[in-house]
Protein backbone atom coordinates (compact mmCIF):
# COMPACT_ATOMS: atom_id res chain seq x y z
CA UNK A 1 0.00 0.00 0.00
CA UNK A 2 2.82 2.43 0.86
CA UNK A 3 4.24 1.93 -2.62
CA UNK A 4 1.01 3.24 -4.14
CA UNK A 5 -0.04 6.35 -2.23
CA UNK A 6 -3.16 8.42 -2.67
CA UNK A 7 -2.37 11.74 -4.31
CA UNK A 8 -4.07 14.80 -2.86
CA UNK A 9 -3.67 17.97 -4.90
CA UNK A 10 -4.48 21.27 -3.24
CA UNK A 11 -3.22 19.63 -0.07
CA UNK A 12 -2.97 22.89 1.87
CA UNK A 13 -6.50 24.09 1.01
CA UNK A 14 -9.67 23.89 3.06
CA UNK A 15 -10.76 20.49 1.75
CA UNK A 16 -7.37 19.12 0.73
CA UNK A 17 -5.64 19.38 4.09
CA UNK A 18 -8.62 17.74 5.78
CA UNK A 19 -8.55 14.91 3.24
CA UNK A 20 -4.85 14.42 3.96
CA UNK A 21 -5.50 14.39 7.71
CA UNK A 22 -8.39 11.92 7.50
CA UNK A 23 -6.52 9.57 5.17
CA UNK A 24 -3.48 9.56 7.46
CA UNK A 25 -5.73 8.91 10.45
CA UNK A 26 -6.74 5.71 8.64
CA UNK A 27 -3.07 4.75 8.33
CA UNK A 28 -3.02 5.22 4.55
CA UNK A 29 -0.08 6.43 2.51
CA UNK A 30 -0.72 9.95 1.23
CA UNK A 31 1.17 12.14 -1.21
CA UNK A 32 0.20 15.66 -0.15
CA UNK A 33 0.91 17.86 -3.14
CA UNK A 34 0.79 21.65 -3.42
CA UNK A 35 3.12 24.49 -4.30
CA UNK A 36 4.42 24.75 -0.72
CA UNK A 37 4.59 21.08 0.31
CA UNK A 38 7.35 18.48 0.14
CA UNK A 39 5.71 17.08 -3.00
CA UNK A 40 5.67 20.24 -5.08
CA UNK A 41 2.70 20.50 -7.41
CA UNK A 42 1.73 23.54 -9.45
CA UNK A 43 -1.13 23.50 -11.94
CA UNK A 44 0.73 26.07 -14.04
CA UNK A 45 3.94 24.01 -14.15
CA UNK A 46 3.28 20.77 -15.99
CA UNK A 47 6.78 19.66 -15.12
CA UNK A 48 5.49 18.94 -11.59
CA UNK A 49 2.63 16.71 -12.69
CA UNK A 50 4.45 13.46 -13.43
CA UNK A 51 6.32 13.33 -10.12
CA UNK A 52 3.04 13.84 -8.29
CA UNK A 53 1.30 11.06 -10.21
CA UNK A 54 4.11 8.51 -10.32
CA UNK A 55 2.96 5.32 -8.57
CA UNK A 56 -0.25 6.84 -7.22
CA UNK A 57 -3.27 4.55 -7.12
CA UNK A 58 -5.89 7.27 -6.65
CA UNK A 59 -6.02 11.04 -6.84
CA UNK A 60 -8.09 13.86 -5.38
CA UNK A 61 -8.16 16.65 -7.95
CA UNK A 62 -8.68 20.18 -6.65
CA UNK A 63 -8.71 22.22 -9.82
CA UNK A 64 -7.51 25.73 -10.50
CA UNK A 65 -10.52 27.98 -11.12
CA UNK A 66 -10.91 29.45 -14.56
CA UNK A 67 -8.67 26.89 -16.28
CA UNK A 68 -9.13 23.72 -18.33
CA UNK A 69 -6.04 21.97 -16.99
CA UNK A 70 -7.83 18.97 -15.50
CA UNK A 71 -8.29 17.30 -18.88
CA UNK A 72 -4.54 17.09 -19.69
CA UNK A 73 -3.83 16.17 -16.05
CA UNK A 74 -6.27 13.27 -16.31
CA UNK A 75 -4.49 12.12 -19.46
CA UNK A 76 -1.24 12.06 -17.47
CA UNK A 77 -2.99 10.13 -14.68
CA UNK A 78 -4.14 7.48 -17.13
CA UNK A 79 -0.60 7.08 -18.47
CA UNK A 80 0.72 6.66 -14.93
CA UNK A 81 -1.74 3.88 -14.14
CA UNK A 82 -3.89 5.77 -11.64
CA UNK A 83 -7.05 3.74 -11.04
CA UNK A 84 -9.41 6.16 -9.29
CA UNK A 85 -10.15 9.89 -9.50
CA UNK A 86 -12.18 12.11 -7.19
CA UNK A 87 -12.83 15.59 -8.54
CA UNK A 88 -13.66 18.69 -6.50
CA UNK A 89 -16.29 20.55 -8.48
CA UNK A 90 -19.07 22.92 -7.42
CA UNK A 91 -22.77 22.87 -6.67
CA UNK A 92 -25.01 24.67 -9.13
CA UNK A 93 -22.82 24.27 -12.21
CA UNK A 94 -25.68 22.63 -14.11
CA UNK A 95 -28.05 25.51 -13.26
CA UNK A 96 -27.61 28.51 -15.61
CA UNK A 97 -29.57 30.67 -13.14
CA UNK A 98 -27.28 29.82 -10.21
CA UNK A 99 -24.92 32.79 -10.43
CA UNK A 100 -23.32 35.35 -12.71
CA UNK A 101 -20.10 33.72 -13.91
CA UNK A 102 -18.11 36.91 -14.46
CA UNK A 103 -14.95 35.14 -13.25
CA UNK A 104 -15.18 32.56 -16.03
CA UNK A 105 -15.04 29.49 -13.77
CA UNK A 106 -18.02 27.58 -15.18
CA UNK A 107 -16.50 26.41 -18.46
CA UNK A 108 -13.50 25.00 -16.62
CA UNK A 109 -15.67 23.14 -14.12
CA UNK A 110 -17.82 21.62 -16.84
CA UNK A 111 -14.79 20.53 -18.85
CA UNK A 112 -13.17 19.02 -15.75
CA UNK A 113 -16.24 16.96 -14.95
CA UNK A 114 -16.43 15.75 -18.53
CA UNK A 115 -12.73 14.86 -18.47
CA UNK A 116 -13.00 12.57 -15.43
CA UNK A 117 -16.20 10.95 -16.69
CA UNK A 118 -14.58 10.23 -20.06
CA UNK A 119 -11.28 9.02 -18.57
CA UNK A 120 -12.10 5.30 -18.44
CA UNK A 121 -11.03 5.30 -14.77
CA UNK A 122 -13.17 4.92 -11.67
CA UNK A 123 -14.42 8.39 -10.85
CA UNK A 124 -16.46 10.32 -8.32
CA UNK A 125 -17.39 14.00 -8.38
CA UNK A 126 -17.82 16.10 -5.24
CA UNK A 127 -20.02 19.18 -5.68
CA UNK A 128 -20.00 21.11 -2.40
CA UNK A 129 -21.96 24.28 -1.86
CA UNK A 130 -20.75 27.16 0.28
CA UNK A 131 -18.18 26.04 2.85
CA UNK A 132 -19.02 26.84 6.48
CA UNK A 133 -15.27 27.43 6.83
CA UNK A 134 -15.57 30.55 4.68
CA UNK A 135 -16.40 32.18 8.02
CA UNK A 136 -13.22 30.90 9.71
CA UNK A 137 -10.57 30.36 7.03
CA UNK A 138 -11.77 32.01 3.86
CA UNK A 139 -13.93 34.67 2.29
CA UNK A 140 -15.53 36.10 5.45
CA UNK A 141 -12.92 35.19 8.08
CA UNK A 142 -11.26 38.59 8.53
CA UNK A 143 -14.64 40.31 8.74
CA UNK A 144 -15.80 37.85 11.41
CA UNK A 145 -12.67 38.51 13.46
CA UNK A 146 -13.28 42.26 13.08
CA UNK A 147 -16.84 41.77 14.33
CA UNK A 148 -18.71 43.02 11.27
CA UNK A 149 -19.58 41.14 8.09
CA UNK A 150 -20.49 43.64 5.36
CA UNK A 151 -21.86 41.89 2.27
CA UNK A 152 -24.47 42.29 -0.48
CA UNK A 153 -26.19 39.11 0.68
CA UNK A 154 -29.59 40.53 1.51
CA UNK A 155 -31.84 38.16 3.45
CA UNK A 156 -30.89 35.17 1.32
CA UNK A 157 -29.70 31.91 2.82
CA UNK A 158 -27.29 29.12 1.99
CA UNK A 159 -27.06 25.53 3.20
CA UNK A 160 -23.44 25.89 4.33
CA UNK A 161 -21.54 22.58 4.39
CA UNK A 162 -18.76 21.77 6.83
CA UNK A 163 -15.42 21.10 5.14
CA UNK A 164 -14.92 18.14 7.49
CA UNK A 165 -17.97 16.53 5.86
CA UNK A 166 -16.66 17.36 2.40
CA UNK A 167 -13.36 15.69 3.26
CA UNK A 168 -15.10 12.65 4.72
CA UNK A 169 -17.04 12.15 1.48
CA UNK A 170 -13.84 12.51 -0.57
CA UNK A 171 -11.99 10.03 1.65
CA UNK A 172 -14.82 7.53 1.29
CA UNK A 173 -14.76 7.93 -2.49
CA UNK A 174 -10.98 7.52 -2.60
CA UNK A 175 -10.94 4.38 -0.46
CA UNK A 176 -14.24 2.55 -1.05
CA UNK A 177 -15.46 0.84 -4.22
CA UNK A 178 -19.15 1.75 -4.00
CA UNK A 179 -18.77 5.42 -4.97
CA UNK A 180 -17.61 4.93 -8.55
CA UNK A 181 -19.73 6.89 -11.03
CA UNK A 182 -21.41 8.98 -8.31
CA UNK A 183 -21.90 12.74 -8.27
CA UNK A 184 -22.34 13.93 -4.70
CA UNK A 185 -23.90 17.36 -4.22
CA UNK A 186 -23.01 18.40 -0.68
CA UNK A 187 -24.79 20.76 1.69
CA UNK A 188 -25.50 21.21 5.35
CA UNK A 189 -28.81 20.06 6.85
CA UNK A 190 -30.49 23.50 6.88
CA UNK A 191 -30.29 26.80 5.04
CA UNK A 192 -28.87 29.63 7.15
CA UNK A 193 -29.03 33.37 6.43
CA UNK A 194 -25.97 35.54 6.93
CA UNK A 195 -27.68 37.19 9.88
CA UNK A 196 -28.34 33.77 11.45
CA UNK A 197 -24.77 32.66 10.73
CA UNK A 198 -23.34 35.74 12.46
CA UNK A 199 -25.68 35.27 15.41
CA UNK A 200 -24.63 31.63 15.75
CA UNK A 201 -20.96 32.58 15.58
CA UNK A 202 -21.54 35.32 18.17
CA UNK A 203 -23.05 32.82 20.59
CA UNK A 204 -20.26 30.29 20.06
CA UNK A 205 -17.42 32.82 20.20
CA UNK A 206 -18.82 34.80 23.12
CA UNK A 207 -18.61 38.16 21.34
CA UNK A 208 -20.76 40.10 18.92
CA UNK A 209 -20.38 39.54 15.18
CA UNK A 210 -22.82 41.67 13.19
CA UNK A 211 -24.08 41.22 9.66
CA UNK A 212 -24.47 44.47 7.75
CA UNK A 213 -26.37 44.01 4.46
CA UNK A 214 -25.14 46.23 1.62
CA UNK A 215 -26.37 46.87 -1.88
CA UNK A 216 -24.15 45.59 -4.67
CA UNK A 217 -23.15 49.17 -5.55
CA UNK A 218 -22.26 49.95 -1.92
CA UNK A 219 -20.20 46.77 -1.65
CA UNK A 220 -18.32 47.38 -4.89
CA UNK A 221 -17.66 50.99 -3.89
CA UNK A 222 -16.22 49.91 -0.52
CA UNK A 223 -13.88 47.41 -2.15
CA UNK A 224 -12.74 49.95 -4.74
CA UNK A 225 -12.09 52.43 -1.94
CA UNK A 226 -9.93 49.78 -0.29
CA UNK A 227 -7.82 49.60 -3.45
CA UNK A 228 -9.38 46.71 -5.37
CA UNK A 229 -9.86 47.14 -9.13
CA UNK A 230 -13.54 47.66 -9.97
CA UNK A 231 -13.63 44.53 -12.15
CA UNK A 232 -12.36 42.40 -9.26
CA UNK A 233 -14.76 44.07 -6.85
CA UNK A 234 -17.68 43.27 -9.14
CA UNK A 235 -16.46 39.66 -9.39
CA UNK A 236 -16.56 39.39 -5.58
CA UNK A 237 -20.10 40.77 -5.61
CA UNK A 238 -21.04 38.14 -8.19
CA UNK A 239 -19.64 35.41 -5.92
CA UNK A 240 -22.14 36.46 -3.25
CA UNK A 241 -25.05 36.39 -5.72
CA UNK A 242 -26.19 32.83 -4.81
CA UNK A 243 -26.49 33.97 -1.19
CA UNK A 244 -28.40 37.10 -2.15
CA UNK A 245 -30.78 35.22 -4.44
CA UNK A 246 -31.15 32.14 -2.26
CA UNK A 247 -30.08 29.84 -5.09
CA UNK A 248 -27.76 27.95 -2.72
CA UNK A 249 -30.43 27.52 -0.04
CA UNK A 250 -31.68 24.16 -1.28
CA UNK A 251 -30.58 20.98 0.48
CA UNK A 252 -28.59 18.15 -1.10
CA UNK A 253 -28.36 14.55 0.09
CA UNK A 254 -24.76 13.83 -0.92
CA UNK A 255 -23.34 13.60 2.61
CA UNK A 256 -26.04 11.17 3.71
CA UNK A 257 -25.76 9.08 0.54
CA UNK A 258 -21.99 8.82 0.78
CA UNK A 259 -21.57 8.47 4.54
CA UNK A 260 -24.90 7.13 5.81
CA UNK A 261 -25.33 9.99 8.28
CA UNK A 262 -26.63 13.54 8.37
CA UNK A 263 -24.26 16.43 7.67
CA UNK A 264 -23.00 18.57 10.53
CA UNK A 265 -25.00 21.67 11.40
CA UNK A 266 -23.69 25.22 11.17
CA UNK A 267 -23.99 25.46 14.95
CA UNK A 268 -21.73 22.41 15.35
CA UNK A 269 -19.19 24.00 13.01
CA UNK A 270 -19.29 27.27 14.97
CA UNK A 271 -18.92 25.55 18.35
CA UNK A 272 -15.98 23.44 17.14
CA UNK A 273 -14.26 26.43 15.58
CA UNK A 274 -14.70 28.61 18.64
CA UNK A 275 -13.42 25.84 20.93
CA UNK A 276 -10.24 25.65 18.83
CA UNK A 277 -9.78 29.46 18.95
CA UNK A 278 -10.53 29.54 15.25
CA UNK A 279 -11.66 33.16 15.52
CA UNK A 280 -8.77 34.42 17.63
CA UNK A 281 -7.61 37.86 16.49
Amino acid sequence: MSDHPILVTGATGKSGRRVVSQLRAKGLAVRAAARSTEHVFDWNDRGTWDAALEGARAAYIVQLDGTTLVRPFVEHAVKHGVKRLVLASGRGIDNPEYANDSGGALDGLLDSEAAVRESGLEWTISRPGWFAQNFSEGFFADAVRAGEVRLPGGDGAASFVDAEDIAAVVVAALTEDRHSGQIYELSGPRAVTLAEACSTISEAAGREVRYVPLSVDEYVAELVEQGLPREDAQAFADVVEPLRNGTDAYLSDGVERALGRAPRTFAEFAKTTASADGWAA
